[in-house]
């Protein structure tokens, strides 16, 4: 159910029906617009009463909303979510383009990587201390040594740091170190990290699941916000198919999709999408053409001796040339880079 309130509706009015809904034993969230403030109720286990809130002073409507996802749905927030990454708006006019590398190796990797990235134009920076790994062999992460390293390549950068949070325990340090907490695919319905992240003071992208569908996807992020968290990014990053000739298929349309059902904003993983360097930039130049908010790249100087994801990692000259080409098309979608 929402609650819309009429334009104008004093602070007064807005939390006095906070304190009408949260007296009946339900969750109160409100969501300033545009041009008036919506508060969506949860918790509710069947039908709320319409009346006993339409005749509170403020209240311009009572409406139900059809979605499993209340929160998430363009039905509560017509207007588009902007989330803010450090000092980076992710969802407004600016295309926005993360990278660095899949793994924090070491702090001298890292720094030759984000400085590549952001004199080539990247706005944030992304890297991994914690590696969820399909091998217990392969590179897990140097952990919080990891984080410091991230914490220091945005010192010098200035470049916020987006990085993964593999456990509840995990997002205490990722707060702790850096601006973005990332819920990769694996953990997307992990519903214990998705409270925990709801509860957090940071903003959060996460990634859908290998084989999530759209509703899938959306109700993970709801997780999020009915807990108060209301920063959240949504990121594809490709789905198991039965294709050969890529790791992942990239659902590029999913994003068309999210738009039209969701006021939350969402990247392109092209990396991760296909698992092929060479297929990266023409996935970048489709994801800016169907309308995503930005992408998420790997970059690594020296990909061939990358502790993890060598294959799908492209080089600081070849993300150079990639962001010149998107720079030419950002303009034609309304967007600048």
């Amino acid at each position: 159910m929402l609650v819309v309130m009429r334009q104008g509706a004093t602070e007064e009015e807005i939390r006095g029906v906070v304190r009408a809904i949260e007296a009946r034993g339900f969750k109160a969230h409100p969501i300033p617009g545009a041009q008036r403030t919506a508060i969506g109720i949860t918790g509710n286990r069947g039908a709320v009463d319409r009346p006993a809130f339409e005749s509170l002073p403020g209240v311009f409507e009572v409406i139900p909303v059809t979605h499993a996802y209340k929160l998430v749905s363009r039905e509560v927030k017509p207007e588009d979510t902007v989330v803010r990454v450090g000092d980076v708006l992710v969802g407004g006019r600016e295309f926005v383009i993360a990278a660095g590398p899949c793994a924090v190796e070491s702090l001298e990797q890292t720094l030759t990587v984000a400085r590549g990235v952001k004199a080539a134009g990247a706005r944030l920076l992304r890297g991994g201390a914690f590696k969820p790994r399909t091998s217990p062999y392969a590179f897990q992460g140097l952990g919080e040594e990891g984080l410091r390293i991230l914490a220091a390549a945005r010192e010098e950068t200035g470049l916020p740091v987006v990085t993964e949070a593999l456990d509840t325990d995990g997002v205490d340090l990722v707060e702790r170190y850096a601006d973005c907490i990332q819920v990769g695919a694996r953990n997307m319905q992990n519903f214990s990290l998705l409270r925990r992240c709801g509860r957090a003071s940071k903003p959060v992208l996460l990634k859908r699941g290998l084989a999530a569908t759209l509703e899938e996807f959306l109700m993970s992020a709801e997780y999020v916000l009915a807990e108060g968290n209301y920063q959240v990014i949504l990121c594809e990053r490709g789905v198991r198919t039965f294709s050969d000739f890529s790791r992942n298929t990239l659902d590029l349309a999913v994003v068309p999709a999210v738009k039209v059902l969701s006021h939350l904003p969402i990247l392109v993983d092209p990396s991760h999408g296909t698992g092929r360097r060479d297929k990266v930039a023409p996935m970048s130049r489709g994801a800016a053409a169907v309308g995503a908010d930005g992408i998420i790249v790997e970059v690594h100087h020296d990909p061939d001796a990358a502790l993890s994801d060598g294959p799908q990692s492209i080089t600081p000259d070849a993300f150079a040339a990639l962001v010149g080409e998107l720079r030419q098309i950002a303009p034609v979608l309304g967007r600048s880079l």
